[in-house]
This record gives C-alpha cells, structure tokens and sequence, in this order.
C-alpha cells in the first residue's frame, strides 16, 4: 500500500455556528474519540479485508488513516495510563497489570481483597500508582478551560480517577449531557473486541459465515477449533463496526459531524496468543482514524510514528491548549504541534496479573525493534489465568505436549530468552526472525541500544523496582497517603479561596443552594464570588492518593 505523510499545519474554522456564538466557542471544536479494545490493524482500510466494516471504511475515506501508532505497553491498564497522563507508564510506576482493581472507582474493600487473591502474586497487596505530584489526568485541563468532558465508560488507569476528571464518567455519559454551546470531549469504549469476548461469546451467533476463510498468523495453530476462535475475533469486530454507526448517527443527529474532530483507535494490539501482552508489533501497533472537520485531509495515510503518551498533548494542542512541559508524549497536531516528528517509539513490559516480574524493554524506528530482556533465565512464555481460558490459548498447549509444533509457534514456548531480539519489521512483519546475532545488523543493533539506554536514562523507570519496594515507597507501611483537606477562606473582595496543602492536588468545588450535592465537580481556579442563600463545599484529590473529606462553608 502506496503512502504519502501527512504535514499538517491544522487550521480549524468550525462552520455552521450560529450568530450567539462566541469567538471562544467557535475556537474550541469537539473531540470525540471512540475507542476499540484489543485490537490490531485487522480491517480493511488496513490491508485485511477478511470482513466488511463499512462505519471504519467511512472514517477512512473521510479522514486520516495513521499507519504507525503504537502503545507503550501490549496491555489496557498500563495503556490508558499513558494516554490518561501523557506520560510513559514506567515514569509513573504504572506499567504493572494491574496495581489493584482501579477498573472502576470505589471499589468495595471486600472486592478489593478477592481481587488480590486471585489476580495479584502472592504478597502482592492492591495499590495505586502514585504519578508525580505535577501529572494530572488530561480531561482535567479540558474541563478547567471549559470543556464538557465525559467517559463512556471505561476507567482502568492504574489509579483511581481523579475526582475532578470527569463531568460524567458512566454507562450514561454521553455529549448530550452537556450545557448548550458547551464545546466536548467525549470517549465511547467499545468492550466487545476485548480478548475476553472470544470465550464469553463462544455460544453467541456470528457476525460472519460459520465457515469463514480466516487468515492464521504463523505462530498459532490452524486447527478448527483455533480458525473458530480467530472467526468469533472477526465477529466481534463486525459488531463493533456496527456500534461505531450508532455513534455517528447519534453525532450527525446533533448536527455535530462537521464541528467534530473523530477519534478511532484500538488501546493496543490484538485479543489473540502471542498479541495481547508482548512487545512484538502484534501487543502494540493499533490501528488509528482521525477524520477532521470538512473531511479535511480525507483519504490520506500519515505513517509518522506515534505513541499513545502523544495523545494526550495533542488533544490539548487541538483545543488551544498550551501542553504542560513535564509531559513526556509530545502534540503532532495542532497549535502547539512538535515541528519534528518521533524517529522512535518505546515500550515496556513488566509483570502481568498473577505472573512474576519479568522486565522487558523496548525501542522501535519506523522499520526495526529491539527488545531486551533482563532476565534470561526465565521462559519465554508464562501462563497468565486470564489468557488460559481462551480454546486457541488451550490448542497451542495441546499441540506443544503432543510435540506438533511448528518452528514459529515454539519460538513463544522456549525454556529461555536471548537477551537481545531485533526484528526488520519491513520484511518479517511476524517477528520471527531474530537478527540480534547478525553481524550484518550490528551497526543497527548498537544504534538502537544506544536510544534505548537514552531513553531509561531520561526518565525514571520505576518499574525495574522489585515491586514490594515500589509498593513501600508510596504507600509507607502499605497505608495510602492520603490527600489534605482543602482550607476554604475569604479574600478582602469577600471571594471564596481554596487550597489544599498536598503538592500536586486538584482542587474541586460545588456552589449548593439545597442539599442536592450530585452535581460533578468543578475543576478550582480563581477565587469564587457566592450569591445569596448559596453555599460551597469542596474536596482535594491527588492522583494515587485518597481523595480529602469535603469541606463544608
């Protein structure tokens, strides 16, 4: 497939605004990302045109088709870390899956306990990753500047979500939901891609021919068994697609298509063995669309490389919004938009579930991947619970006690890793062929090492940490920090000022006039001038922290 770079210098005139508009508005466009769980570039407008998916192929022909984005982990938790913050997931003591069962917010201590049973080592308590005190979730600056910011529904950050993240973060949230004019930001999950649907929907009628011609990735086995859970994968994406309608409609109902900036992506590679959870381009390539206004830039490919940490400035970067430094993505779209592209891209694997910590790391150009792995004693492959239950997973199990694997397929299952592997993603898209031995490839291999070892040194891989220790450094004594009490007082002018006296809190606030207090948050930024009869409470919550007790004035 033929591409060409997309340079862009994003100019934005949001049309069909009405005279009451004001500038501010007309400056501000929406955004709405949907996102698609567990999935690799498996539809057309990719190169597979296994099945139909008209919804995608629409967004593609109406907007951007971006060939080389990339996820920093090949899990969701660690993902949506990254792209929550704009920071890498080991920076912030989060790469890690899970730290506790943060899918969802105020989880009950009897669940909590479960959870650590089951999906955690054994001396592994829950936790949340504490981020630096400076990294907020990125929705927070959205709101702070006006936006009307809503999660549809997912969480799983790694932490709780801030307090102060949200308008509306449930099975409910929707744009709609927002006061008129008020520009969005709005996320639709949609769950049913996610690896667990390919057990859970076994008995579920398919989206696609019982007898489907399936391709089979080389390293997993093409046994009836193992095409039908590959099939339920293609399924489950037509269902997807079909999801993917439903939210344009409902966008174009509102007469928001064309002042709507579309996100489609996937949170990291694909559901099946040997995808979801590695560092090979399977866990962490992901195919994304963006379609803009206009269709601008319709029918056009970018295969600059992107990570996921790069979400969030560019979001911030669309809405006018200046990127706070301390990030580590950087905006490729926008106003404030990085005149130089990435040469690479980085990613990391730590512990998974109820495995054992197994460091790995990772740097990738726009056409080889080296990956090292710290400790070589340990197997290649390790089961996760999780994964087990899937038939495929079970086959490949079947097939290596039987000795009836192929040499592709028992690449995953040897007794111990090279330290180095190094791939030409060009010619061996699979990745089953190590060059890391290759006097050939030395020149490419130091060059890379080199970067890798740049990139460790810039920041502070927390995750190389024996985790009881990371543990012991947030939370002292396993007990989590807690965040301060805001302290409410009144200016000379008699405005309400706030602070809190926990570096790095975000401050939120509700003006009541009754005992109705279910109104979200509102994210503190000047001192607040009360009416009559109102009142205001307040609380204080820093990422990784208990949120304070509200206040009261």
């Amino acid at each position: 497939m033929k591409r060409k770079t997309l340079l862009v210098v994003l100019v934005f005139v949001i049309m069909g605004c009405t005279p009451k508009e004001t500038i501010e508005e007309k400056s501000q466009p929406n955004i709405l990302w949907i996102v698609a769980e567990d999935l690799s570039p498996f539809i057309p407008s990719f190169g597979d045109s296994t099945v139909v998916t008209p919804h995608l192929s629409r967004l593609a022909s109406e907007g951007v088709c971006y060939d080389r984005v990339f996820s920093p982990s090949g899990v969701c938790a660690p993902s949506r870390a990254a792209i929550a913050t704009g920071m890498y997931p080991i920076h912030i003591g989060a790469n890690h899956m899970r730290t506790g069962p943060w899918f969802r917010s105020d989880m009950p201590q009897q669940f909590i306990d479960n959870y650590a049973k089951g999906a955690m080592p054994s001396g592994i308590t829950p936790y949340e990753a504490i981020p630096p005190s400076e990294v907020r979730m990125m929705s927070e600056y959205l709101r702070a500047d006006g936006y009307y910011c809503s999660n549809n529904a997912k969480e799983d950050y790694q932490f709780r979500r801030s307090l102060m993240a949200w308008d509306d973060c449930s099975n409910t949230a929707h744009w709609r939901n927002r006061d008129e004019g008020q520009p969005f930001f709005s996320i639709f999950n949609i769950e049913v891609t996610h690896e667990s649907r390919i057990w859970a929907k076994a008995k579920d009628s398919l989206w696609v021919d019982d007898n489907l011609d399936v391709p089979i990735p080389p390293y997993l086995p093409t046994t009836d068994s193992a095409k039908m859970d590959v099939r339920r994968m293609y399924s489950n994406i037509k269902e997807m697609d079909h999801r993917v309608g439903e939210i344009l409609s409902e966008l174009e109902e509102d007469g928001l298509l064309e002042n709507t900036i579309i996100f489609w992506y996937t949170d990291h590679g694909g559901p099946l063995p040997r995808q979801k959870r590695l560092n090979y381009d399977s866990g962490l390539r992901v195919p994304m669309m963006i379609r803009f206004p206009k269709k601008e830039y319709a029918l056009t490919r970018d295969d600059q490389l992107i990570s996921f940490i790069d979400f969030a400035p560019t979001v911030l970067s669309l809405a006018d919004i200046k990127p706070p430094d301390h990030l580590d993505g950087k905006a490729f779209l926008g106003k404030y938009k990085e005149p130089q592209e990435r040469d690479y891209i980085h990613a990391a694997a730590d512990r998974f579930d109820e495995s054992y910590h197994d460091p790995i790391r990772t740097v990738r150009d726009a056409r080889y991947k080296l990956i090292r792995y710290y400790d070589t004693e340990k197997t290649m492959f390790y089961p996760v619970g999780y994964r087990e239950q899937m038939p495929i997973m079970r086959e490949l199990h079947r097939l290596k006690k039987e000795g009836r694997l192929t040499r592709e397929q028992a690449l995953w299952f040897r007794e111990k890793k090279p330290e180095f592997e190094l791939f030409d993603t060009e010619v061996d898209p699979h990745e089953l062929n190590n060059l890391a031995e290759n006097p050939m490839y030395k020149e490419i291999q130091d060059r890379l090492f080199g970067e890798l070892n740049n990139w460790l040194s810039s920041i502070t891989d927390l995750n190389m940490m024996p985790e009881q220790e990371l543990i012991s450094s947030l939370w002292p004594n396993k007990t989590q920090p807690i965040t301060s009490s805001p302290d409410l007082s009144k200016s000379t002018l008699g405005k309400i000022k706030i602070k809190s006296s926990t570096n790095g809190a975000t401050i939120g606030y509700k003006i009541v006039t009754d005992a109705d207090t279910t109104a979200s948050w509102t994210v503190y930024k000047h001192p607040i001038e009360l009416q009559e009869k109102e009142s205001i409470i307040a609380i204080a919550h820093r990422l990784g922290f208990r949120p304070s007790e509200i206040v009261n004035l």
